[in-house]
């Protein structure tokens, strides 16, 4: 368990198409184990990878695979580990029974190419796709694991199944690693932060549509209390939270405890909270129902927003936003609600760059405040993704009766 290979198979990473988001992740957590990574290489989906796997496999007590596991007739990966194995395809029950109660009819056909495995080699269930992993040896020793190409499958396969199979064929055993989930800040800079921190702590990163899975090993328990510590004091405590969670579920833990209804209206979101609030089965006992007010015109005559208001602040202020929820708070008659108004981009004023985002939150009984945070915009739909976020942590803190332009404003780095 000395070396590894990483084979990067698809058309799109060697054209330039897509980024490569595996090898660091790969690794660094093979580094973390003391197996050195001798060799990555990326090999487009046009049987390349069958003249160079075989040598490979010769070179490396490891080799480790992503890509190439589709149905369609240039997927030919699982072939080609089957033919260094010395092995015939075969079909995996536990695959098959999957897969047919994801695609019903639709897994007849190119689709049943993926229930197939070598003979021997053990799955790996793909909770978020249809191709399972695999891993099993070769007649000489070496360990070949294959993994889907798409990070959201990928990432969850490795982390879950890969790397407590590697400590213990390493001997390394099992370490204790603690799990955070970080909420709007980019992954390269906690990335930047967490190396500043402790060089002895080992940090591993999984990238999410609406979070980021932070993992924390080595070192000793105090050493981590301190690591963690100091990540919450640099870039927000809020936006670092403890296990794998997510900010709607910390939200609705406050509505479901305090028995709270909550309404939204949106702006530069499009219905994008919405989609949120609706995401957990059972929301339907919190959530009311939403306004998309995109126009002015909507928020004029939906919301009862003045007219005066946006012309004299603009539609991206501080006060059409607390017309907003106080209009829709009063519309769907919830117990709380919060809006979103702000410039998503690309196009920007002088005064309203993109990434300038309005909130505001309101309550029965309880008086209305808004804030305005100032994304880094790395395009449309980050900035829309992080402005939900935004707005669920911080509707979370107004409910707790925290000071939420206090808090946004020790937000660091987002």
């Amino acid at each position: 368990m000395d070396n590894a290979a990483l084979i990067l198979v698809g058309s799109e990473l060697t054209r330039g198409i897509i980024q490569d988001k595996h090898s660091q992740l790969v690794g660094r957590s093979l580094t973390a184990l003391g197996i050195h990574v001798s060799q990555i290489a990326a090999v487009p989906d046009d049987g390349t990878i069958e003249s160079i796997l075989s040598a490979i496999v010769r070179k490396n007590d490891i080799v480790i695979i992503t890509g190439g596991l589709g149905p369609t007739s240039d997927d030919i990966t699982r072939q080609c580990i089957a033919d260094v194995a010395c092995c015939p395809l075969e079909v995996n029950s536990d695959s098959w029974n999957d897969l047919s109660r994801k695609l019903g009819d639709r897994l007849k056909g190119a689709n049943e190419k993926q229930c197939y495995i070598p003979r021997g080699f053990t799955r790996i269930k793909n909770n978020n796709g249809t191709a399972d992993g695999f891993y099993g040896r070769t007649p000489d020793g070496c360990l070949i694991i294959s993994l889907p190409g798409p990070p959201g499958e990928m990432n969850p396969m490795f982390e879950d199944v890969v790397v407590p199979l590697l400590r213990e064929l390493s001997g390394r055993g099992e370490e204790e690693r603690r799990e955070y989930s970080s909420f709007i800040i980019a992954e390269a800079k906690l990335e930047d932060l967490t190396r500043l921190i402790n060089p002895s702590l080992s940090w591993a990163t999984r990238f999410q549509d609406y979070k980021i899975s932070l993992y924390l090993s080595g070192g000793s328990d105090q050493d981590k209390d301190d690591a963690v510590s100091k990540l919450r004091h640099m870039c927000g405590s809020q936006l670092i939270a403890d296990g794998n969670t997510s900010a709607l579920e910390l939200l609705a833990g406050v509505l479901r405890e305090k028995n709270l209804t909550i309404s939204c209206a949106e702006s530069c979101t499009g219905g994008l909270a919405s989609a949120m609030l609706t995401h957990l089965a059972g929301s339907s006992s919190f959530f009311c129902g939403s306004v998309v007010s995109y126009s002015n015109e909507v928020k004029e005559n939906v919301l009862s927003v003045r007219k005066q208001t946006i012309e004299k602040y603009g539609a991206v202020s501080n006060e059409c936003a607390m017309e907003m929820s106080e209009g829709v708070l009063a519309l769907t008659g919830s117990n709380c609600s919060f809006s979103i108004t702000g410039v998503a981009g690309p196009g920007e004023s002088e005064a309203k760059k993109a990434g300038t985002v309005c909130f505001s939150f309101s309550a029965e009984n309880r008086e209305s405040c808004a804030v305005c945070l100032h994304f880094s915009s790395w395009g449309r739909e980050s900035v829309r993704r992080k402005s939900v976020n935004a707005a669920l942590i911080l509707m979370r803190e107004y409910l707790s009766g925290r000071d939420v332009a206090a808090i946004s404003g020790s937000w660091k780095y987002i």
